[in-house]
Formats: C-alpha cells, sequence, structure tokens
C-alpha cells in the first residue's frame, strides 16, 4: 500500500475497529445504540409525549412508541420545518434531506441533523474508505480525486424558517469539512448545479484533464456521466480519461442492469465496485467483501433497527399484530421490513425498503426492494429482487443491454382475459435488438421469473391466470427525458421499477407517443 494510504488507513482504523467489534456483538451494539437515542429523546416534544422519561431499555421503547411511516411522522417534521426546535431530536435542524421515493408522487423531507450528520452519514462514509483500503491493499485511492455527481439544494419552501432542502448529496457536499474539499472534485458550485445537464457539461469541462481515482452515487446517473465524458472526449473508454480509476461506490438502485456496462467502459482489472446503502434517512450497510455482494449492517452508527416479515406487515400496521424484531431475532431467507430509529429524530420509522439476511453472524443484508415496489396483482406477489435477477439472467442469456426499465400489470378488464405483466424497456442506444431477438429475450425473461418466483410460476403454469408477459420497447432516452420532465433528473432520483398499478407505466407510454398496446410482435 503507498504511504499516504497507510497514513490515512491509520487514521481510520478506529472506524474499522468499531465496525468490527459491532459486527461480533449486534445485540449489545444496538442497545448501546437505543439508549443513546432515548436519552436524546428525552429532551424533545416527541419523547414527552411518549413517555421517554419513564422509559428503560427495548420493551418500554415498543411499547410507548408506536410504529409509523411518513404519513405519521409528517406532523413533527412540518413543525421543525417551520422554525420550532427540539420537537424529534434535542439539536437544532437546518437541513432536510427531499426524496419522494418511488411510491408517492408527494415529497418527504428527511430532517438532517448535526449528529445525523456527523455520527451517521460521515462516519458511515469513513468507515466505507477504511474497509476499502482494507480489502485493497494496492490501492493509490488518494493520489487523485474523488468525483462526486452531487444534486442541488435549496431554500425550504416554508418560508418560515432558515431550513434548507435537497438532494441529501448536495447536504453531505454543503457541509463537508475544508479538507475533504483538497481531494474532491468538481468545485461546490458545479457539483451542486440545479440543472443536470448544466451539471454534466460543468464537470466534463472541469474533470476531464484532472486525475480521478475514485467517484460515487446512483449508478444510473453517473452512466450518463461517463459516457457524456467519453464522447466530450473523444475517447473510447473512461480509463483513456482517468487511468487511474479504480473505485466506484454506488446505491441507490440495484447495480446488476448496469454492470456490463460499466466494466465495457472501464476495461481496467485495477477497478472495482463497491455497494453502500446510505440513504436520506441514515447510512445502514457497507459492502466488505469484493466476492460477496452482500453487505455488513453498520449496528454502532446512530440507528437502531428492527425488522417486519413482510407477510405480517399489514397486520403490524393496523395494530392485529408485534410481529417485529430486533437484530437479535432476524432469520435468513425471509424479506423484512426495516424500521430505524435514528440520531435524526426518527422513531421506530418504516423506511419503506425490505431487505433480506444472507448472514446473521455477521449479519449481512441485500435489499429486496420497497415495502410498495412490487406487484401482486394475480396472486403473483413479484418482488424487485427478483425482477432485477431475472433481467440481468435474460440479458446476458441474449447478450442484450437493458439501460432502464418499469413493469405495471394488464388487468383482466382491460379488454384481455387474463391478467399480465408489461415490461417497459429502454435499450442502451446503438443496441436496439431486432424483432426475432425482442421475442427471444421476452420468452427468457418470463422464463427466468418463473424460475426465481413460485408464485409467478404457478399463476404462469399452462397460463393458468397470467399470460406470458408483454414487452415494450421505447426508443433511447425516453426514461432520462421523462425523469427530467418530472424535474426529477439526476440526484438520488430512481425510475419507478414495479408498481401494483398503471400509473407510471401509462404516464411513461403517453410521454414517448406509444399507446398502451405493443404490437403483436412484442405481446403475447
Amino acid at each position: 500500500m503507498a504511504l499516504l494510504e497507510k497514513i490515512v488507513l491509520e487514521n481510520l482504523k478506529p472506524f474499522l475497529k468499531t465496525l468490527d467489534y459491532s459486527a461480533q456483538h449486534p445485540g449489545e451494539a444496538q442497545q448501546k445504540v437505543l439508549d443513546s437515542l432515548i436519552c436524546a429523546g428525552r429532551e424533545t416534544a416527541f419523547g414527552e409525549e411518549h413517555g421517554f422519561s419513564g422509559m428503560h431499555g427495548y420493551q418500554d421503547f415498543r411499547v410507548k412508541v408506536p410504529v409509523t411511516d411518513y404519513n405519521g411522522i409528517c406532523p413533527y417534521i412540518e413543525r421543525v420545518r417551520k422554525g420550532e426546535d427540539y420537537v424529534l431530536w434535542n439539536e437544532k435542524t437546518k437541513w432536510f434531506a427531499k426524496s419522494s421515493g418511488t411510491s408517492s408522487d408527494k415529497s418527504k423531507f428527511i430532517p438532517v441533523t448535526p449528529s445525523n450528520l456527523r455520527n451517521c452519514h460521515y462516519r458511515g462514509f469513513k468507515t466505507l474508505l477504511a474497509t476499502y483500503l482494507r480489502m485493497n491493499p494496492e490501492s493509490r485511492l488518494f493520489h487523485g480525486r474523488s468525483l462526486t455527481l452531487g444534486g442541488s439544494v435549496r431554500p425550504d419552501s416554508t418560508g418560515e424558517s432558515t431550513a434548507m432542502s435537497g438532494d441529501l448529496s448536495a447536504i453531505l457536499l454543503a457541509n463537508s469539512p475544508g479538507i475533504a474539499e483538497i481531494v474532491r472534485t468538481p468545485s461546490r458550485k458545479v457539483a451542486m448545479t440545479a440543472d443536470f445537464e448544466e451539471k454534466i457539461a460543468g464537470i466534463c469541462k472541469a474533470c476531464s484533464h484532472q486525475n480521478i481515482t475514485n467517484f460515487s452515487g446512483v449508478p444510473s446517473w453517473n452512466l450518463i456521466l461517463i459516457e457524456k465524458l467519453i464522447e466530450y472526449n473523444k475517447a473510447y473508454c473512461l480509463t483513456d480519461i482517468w487511468p487511474d480509476v479504480e473505485l466506484f461506490m454506488h446505491g441507490g438502485i440495484s447495480f446488476d442492469p448496469y454492470r456490463e456496462r460499466y466494466k465495457s467502459l472501464i476495461p481496467s482489472d485495477k477497478m472495482h465496485y463497491i455497494e453502500n446503502y446510505n440513504a436520506s434517512e441514515g447510512y445502514f450497510a457497507l459492502q466488505n467483501d469484493f466476492s460477496d455482494r452482500s453487505m455488513l449492517l453498520t449496528l454502532d452508527n446512530g440507528v437502531f433497527f428492527e425488522f417486519i416479515p413482510m407477510k405480517s406487515l399489514d397486520k403490524v400496521l393496523a395494530g392485529e399484530s408485534d410481529d417485529i424484531v430486533p437484530i437479535e431475532g432476524v432469520q435468513t431467507g425471509i424479506t423484512y421490513a426495516m424500521v430505524i430509529s435514528t440520531n435524526a429524530g426518527l422513531w421506530r420509522y418504516l423506511i419503506g425498503d425490505c431487505v433480506r439476511f444472507t448472514s446473521t453472524d455477521p449479519h449481512k443484508i441485500l435489499i429486496a426492494g420497497r415495502t410498495q415496489l412490487y406487484i401482486n396483482a394475480f396472486g403473483e406477489e413479484l418482488m424487485i429482487h427478483n425482477a432485477e435477477e431475472a433481467l440481468a439472467e435474460a440479458c446476458s442469456e441474449c447478450s442484450l443491454d437493458v439501460s432502464d426499465y418499469t413493469v405495471a400489470p394488464v388487468f383482466m378488464d382491460e379488454g384481455h382475459g387474463k391478467g399480465r405483466h408489461q415490461w417497459i424497456v429502454e435499450f442502451r442506444e446503438g443496441s436496439e435488438p431486432e424483432i426475432h431477438v425482442l421475442e427471444e429475450f421476452r420468452h427468457t425473461l418470463d422464463k427466468a421469473l418463473c424460475k426465481r418466483n413460485s408464485d409467478y410460476e404457478a399463476k404462469r403454469e399452462n397460463n393458468a391466470t397470467m399470460e406470458e408477459l408483454q414487452l415494450t420497447a421505447v426508443p433511447s432516452g425516453t426514461f432520462y427525458r421523462w425523469m427530467q420532465s418530472r424535474g426529477k433528473a439526476g440526484g438520488q432520483n430512481k425510475v419507478p421499477r414495479l408498481y401494483n398499478d398503471r400509473r407510471y407505466a401509462d404516464d411513461i407510454l403517453a410521454f414517448a407517443d406509444y399507446s398502451a398496446a405493443s404490437s403483436p410482435s412484442t405481446s403475447s
């Protein structure tokens, strides 16, 4: 390892020590976090309302504090946005991460407190860097600059306080210490430009002749950046521009549909990809093994975790079940809805993400999707991880490159005798397949879904209640232009992948000037 990296790793060792200890003692680490959260919560309006002063331990906590979603905690957040202090957390709160997620058109404003910035988000990122340096002793990460494709922030729309809201990435940039600016690029002004295309142009101009060794962000938006950089520099691949690039830290959406494209654009045997789970609500997990795509939960990072089996979620929310467990109670092979309490003042908050544990010693997870990011129109219970894995297999078998997609049900009452799923897909520009290849891809994708989901397979057997999926290919750039038309280009915005009704599918088709009915060659 180069001397500079050795010095950095030495300074980051305390974060590795904490990570390792909490992985070996998960219950102890989580109890320590909960005790700290309750102590801070006693000095808040929420804590007074929910009896934090007499609260001792987890059992008291779960009895006195109900599980809630954004609608439940929103009234408290609105009070903070309007300038009231110490409502949810015992610190004054200026920053709010604005997020619409994929399940609602209404914007969510997630508080980002000083403690949450310092002891969750930044601490998580430092732990990730330390983990990477431990995994890659040959790294020369700090011999160049780090590029961040951030979002933007602006004064909060309440107009009654000094609050600021915007993408989490921009909030992290706006608050990063001065020393971080020495190794980071582009300038804050360029990185936080609100217009995505203007931001990309600025990065191409500012960073094409810099030595970039690493970059981070959402895979889909960074892929657009890479392709624009290659075009701007008239290069063949990214390593022609940045020969020392060695790391992409990604999150927000599944990397699987983009993995092969990244490898083709960055043909380097020293390139590494690490996933981390850094949401607007907190930093939750990181990949600590190049050969294992699951992520290690950060159990001593200002977040207390609870988990609800997806089969029990509706009953728990209705108050008809208490089937919710802390970290000690989780099992592998079960899809859980994740509930968090954090040093941002989120209390037993249903974040909307689903996870599956691949290991409980240590506790490692894969993101299985969103609690509302699934399709169960015909009893098929198709989850996002089924869709992502099947799509990756079909793309590999048919040698195709899907850049974006969304899936929606086609209901029986829409002129069809039986239900089906419609996949609206966009292929990478220049790789659009011929009609006979589309047909092969459609059949392969349907078989891959059957292989991964027994409920889907049962409904599809002999076309019992579902017919073979319908495939509609839209022109290259459709999804980007659609997101741009909604003011959701760049940052942490995500294309809605699976949805249980047709609101997004029909909107995309209308935007692309397509009819909802596909041509016979791409429909079953």
